[in-house]
């Protein structure tokens, strides 16, 4: 598409028999992009390379006259040093994290072709960050720890199950406001 713009002529407004009347706004814009090319896309990447950037940080636009001739920025996603990942659990060690640990356990049971499993995920994440050191969180593949579901009696997923002192305390079924969840851990905290 840029080709094409560089290679059409556009008559300004100024040279067009009197006859004819083009808007202003209207010849200004077309006169404007036959004179400049379109900006390139190079894709959302950050690039280290940048002298006076660096990830994570922002730096001022420099006060001088002078037109900065590239026009990008740098896209750096910092979520993932506040994101807490909640574990896995599987058949192996089940028994070690969950029935044996000395803190409230929550469990989410899910699978991965779920969709209400994957729209609580991110509450599970957030409860994991808002409650650690006090609460621990798990989750449970159904389909590749299947024995762990069965031993609980899990018939639908998303199931999050809260244990304390390795016994079942409460269980929430489907995909719940994190506000639901919340009370049900309050309790047990």
């Amino acid at each position: 598409m840029a080709t094409v713009l560089e290679s059409l002529i556009v008559p300004r407004a100024s040279t067009l028999p009197a006859s004819l009347t083009i808007s202003p706004i209207a010849a200004s814009s077309v006169s404007s992009f036959s004179a400049r090319r379109l900006p390139r896309f190079g894709g959302l990447r950050a690039r280290p390379s940048f002298a006076t950037r660096s990830f994570g940080s922002v730096s001022p636009i420099p006060s001088s006259g002078s037109r900065i001739a590239r026009r990008g920025g740098l896209v750096v996603c910092e979520a993932q040093d506040t994101a807490v990942e909640v574990a896995a659990v599987t058949d192996a060690n089940w028994q070690s994290l969950v029935l044996d640990s000395e803190f409230p356990v929550l469990v989410e049971f899910w699978a991965p072709w779920c969709g209400p499993c994957r729209m609580i995920h991110p509450i599970i994440d957030e409860l994991a960050k808002q409650y650690a050191g006090k609460l621990k969180c798990y989750k449970v593949n159904t389909d590749e720890s299947p024995s762990v579901a069965t031993r609980y009696g899990i018939r639908s997923i998303p199931t999050v199950i809260i244990f304390r002192n390795g016994e079942k305390k409460d269980a929430v079924i489907g995909a719940v406001p994190k506000s639901t969840l919340t009370t049900s851990i309050e309790k047990f905290l």
